[in-house]
């Protein structure tokens, strides 16, 4: 038994990931990060209801053209919050916390300087940045007033992000819940007062939503310099550690190239559904909007399947123990399997009423609903491709999790974005994006089985020798 009491505090804290049901496990962590990102996802899909309804049709086009702005923020932030996760969570797997809580400080260190580079850059470039990520004359302003309030608050943004991914893998599941929700919470009440009461029209949606992280951000930051927190500021954690960089920045470089591809994607889809759509491309491109944002919500719920899966996995692949990383994975795939059906099933039988609830414009509804049943038309096989992208990252293997990221957003969907609209117009992209969902479970089905029975043997081969 180790010695050391602070030692002795983390490994109850997280010693069950190697023994607990699995079962059990993924509801305790899973759910709170379920929670937390359906919170996330709605507070999203509220601000633009909010301003759909508030403000209009072109500001729901505005607040589309920022998503790949947005992607692009957030992927500088994930690089660092996944792949510090991960390793602390293997660290705690091994028994190492004096490294668990150098992880800590190096990945808040990290998401602070991070997000003062992305705040000049951004403030210093935003105009140019939005009509390359296919902003009109009509549809800048926006924009612009949305995204200069986020990116003026990258730096709280950013250190609460990253901490509270540390905060759930390391134990402390339900406080990171706590934490989405309070920002959520906070964003929700804000959000129609700035709105509707102030006049503050888009820029009140923005200032909840940064009112709403800050709130969250003093939550995180007493976590972690409470003296109750297994894992929590140190001395140590203060010194940058070149080899926790190294593996942060590795491990963290999947999720970031898919947020990055994400964000390049969306350009292309902007720009084929304003040369498709003709006079209606602002129209297009605000459905376009709708069908994003309602695709999310799944996403994030199946995002929260892979962030509870994540401290399992790192910690019984740190541990050597197959048979538990293999059965979280399988339940896994199941559940988020689940989730894309309930996916598909609602946005097939319900799309006029889902466009209904963001805009009042009959001509963005319409568009909406023949993208909803195109684009949802391979959506079961969605939740299982994020699974095992998710899983190799979760194991410490970037290299495969960053090759199925690349190839489902770039090597697939990009030349059908250059084929399909040519012959189908509007359709085209729905149908190029619905495509390239199948053909990358495909590619991530052959390559995780491939996979199996080499990582088996991996883990094992020090257990056959010990």
């Amino acid at each position: 038994m180790p010695s050391n009491p602070t030692i002795t505090n983390a490994a109850s804290s997280t010693a069950d990931l190697g023994t607990a049901p699995i079962g059990k496990l993924l509801v305790r962590y899973s759910l709170p990060a379920i929670v937390a990102s359906l919170a996330t996802s709605l507070y999203n899909i509220i601000d633009s209801i909010f301003i759909g309804r508030g403000v209009g049709a072109m500001a729901i086009t505005g607040l589309a053209i920022t998503f790949p702005l947005m992607n692009l923020v957030v992927a500088f932030c994930v690089l660092i919050a996944a792949g510090g996760a991960t390793i602390s969570s293997i660290f705690m797997g091994q028994g190492d916390v004096k490294r668990a809580e150098g992880v800590v400080g190096n990945v808040t260190i990290l998401c602070f300087v991070h997000s003062l580079v992305i705040m000049i850059f951004g403030l210093l470039f935003l105009d140019p940045i939005l009509y390359f990520f296919g902003a009109t004359d009509e549809t800048v302003p926006f924009a612009r007033e949305f995204m200069i309030i986020i990116i003026a608050a990258t730096p709280i943004s950013y250190v609460f992000l990253g901490l509270n991914n540390l905060m759930r893998a390391t134990g402390y599941p339900r406080k990171a819940m706590i934490s989405a929700l309070l920002s959520v919470l906070v964003n929700v009440i804000a959000a129609p007062v700035f709105i509707f009461v102030l006049n503050w029209g888009i820029a009140g949606a923005a200032c909840a939503t940064i009112l709403g992280q800050s709130a969250a951000f003093i939550w995180v930051l007493f976590h972690f310099f409470s003296k109750k927190s297994s894992i929590r500021f140190s001395r140590y954690g203060w010194r940058i550690d070149m080899n926790i960089l190294r593996r942060i920045y590795s491990i963290g470089l999947s999720p970031f190239l898919m947020n990055c591809c994400a964000c390049l994607v969306v350009v292309f889809i902007n720009k084929a559904l304003l040369d498709s759509a003709g006079s209606d491309g602002n129209l297009a491109v605000g459905a376009y909007g709708i069908i994003n944002r309602t695709s999310m919500f799944f996403v994030m719920i199946i995002f929260g399947i892979t962030q509870g899966m994540q401290p399992i996995l790192g910690y019984n692949y740190g541990a050597r123990c197959w048979s538990r990383v293999r059965g979280t994975l399988m339940r896994g795939i199941w559940i988020a399997t689940g989730i894309s059906f309930i996916g598909w099933a609602a946005t097939e039988l319900f799309p006029d009423i889902i466009s209904g609830m963001f805009t009042t414009d009959k001509q963005m509804i319409a568009i909406a609903r023949d993208g909803f049943r195109i684009f949802f038309a391979f959506y079961l096989v969605v939740g299982p491709q994020i699974v095992i992208q998710n899983y190799f990252q979760s194991i410490g293997k970037p290299a495969l999790s960053i090759f199925l990221s690349l190839t489902r957003q770039l090597i697939f969907l990009l030349p059908m974005l250059w084929i399909l609209p040519s012959r189908f117009g509007v359709d085209g992209v729905w149908g190029a994006m619905c495509s390239s969902d199948m053909i990358a479970f495909i590619l991530a089905l052959v390559t995780v089985i491939i996979m199996d029975r080499r990582i088996a043997r991996q883990i094992n081969k020090p257990l056959e020798h010990a």
